[in-house]
């Protein structure tokens, strides 16, 4: 094993090392002469005393995996054989890198264990390429908040929270006013240009990390709003018209001087109001909002009544 590309090491059946190939101290930094006969591998791959995956063969515990590890891939536990994937801090190369372990007993011929080899792949490119792409698969690639599948499943999370103990939620549904007539005025990039600009008052204006804020299609934006109530959410409706009324970005297409602004629906989980589903909060503050277009535009409404923005 001394001479295999892929970094591997031997625990004997004590847990102490007997084998540290040269792959392994390339990856880890550390020698192995500093670590044959002694139980501290793991000071390879952690900054503080932790089971590494071939501790867990030797104490045959596959229940652990879950809880020390990122991903159990394991698809032969029986036989203890485990499989896992980690991020690990290499305390003396320095950095995180994401492996991909495998270990599996080596036993006599009486079934008697006698060592477990653990091997190693550095898959860190990989992992972030894929973290990357799952980011982008959640984001609108034109303003950069989330887009609707994030919405959707952060609705339904923080319904099933809020429900479940009882909390208020809030949703906000925003559409720019006479907008078809400002892309058909001055165009599409000016359109885009637009979208990305009401997208950052409308995120600067919710202030929470849990509140999300996403486009929800076309020129209509939805902002989630955990632990708060209908009161509440209609303030923070009223703060974001503010701030596009403040920017006061102008709308030729909607006549001479004009500007332009947002119909927001508001609609809530609280004390006084029981959707029975997150589909029931989204269709009331979808009402609310045609509501507020109904209304002469440029203004809030809730299930109940027309505010002025």
């Amino acid at each position: 094993m001394e001479h295999l590309v892929v970094p591997t090491f031997v625990l004997d059946e004590t847990g102490r090392v007997i084998i540290w190939n040269r792959s392994c101290e390339r990856l880890t930094g550390i020698s192995a002469g500093d670590v044959i006969g002694t139980k501290d591998h793991w000071q390879g791959f952690y900054t503080e005393e932790r089971p590494c995956l071939a501790d867990l063969v030797i104490g045959n515990a596959a229940e652990e995996i879950a809880d020390l590890y990122s991903v159990d891939c394991s698809s032969d536990p029986a036989r203890g054989i485990f499989s896992a994937e980690n991020w690990c801090h290499l305390p003396v190369v320095g950095g995180q890198r994401y492996l991909a372990i495998d270990a599996g007993p080596i036993k006599d011929e009486d079934g008697r264990l006698i060592a477990v080899v653990e091997t190693l792949r550095d898959i860190t490119v990989q992992k972030m390429a894929q973290e990357k792409l799952e980011v982008l698969a959640r984001q609108d690639p034109l303003t950069g908040i989330a887009n609707r599948r994030m919405f959707d499943e952060y609705l339904e999370t923080e319904w099933l929270a809020s429900t479940a103990v009882g909390h208020s939620m809030a949703l906000l549904m925003m559409d720019i006013d006479h907008f078809k007539a400002y892309n058909d005025t001055l165009g599409h990039l000016a359109g885009d240009s637009c979208l990305q600009r009401i997208a950052h008052l409308v995120t600067n204006e919710t202030r929470r990390d849990c509140d999300m804020c996403a486009r929800y299609g076309g020129e209509e934006f939805a902002i989630i709003l955990p632990r708060t109530n209908l009161a509440g959410a209609v303030a923070v409706a009223k703060r974001i018209s503010m701030a596009v009324a403040l920017a006061a970005i102008p709308n030729p297409g909607a006549g001479r001087g004009a500007k332009l602004t947002l119909s927001i629906g508001v609609s809530a989980f609280d004390g006084d109001n029981r959707p029975n589903s997150p589909t029931d909060l989204l269709n009331a503050a979808d009402l609310a909002l045609y509501a507020a277009k109904q209304s002469g535009r440029a203004c809030v409404c809730t299930p109940h009544q027309t505010l002025a923005a």
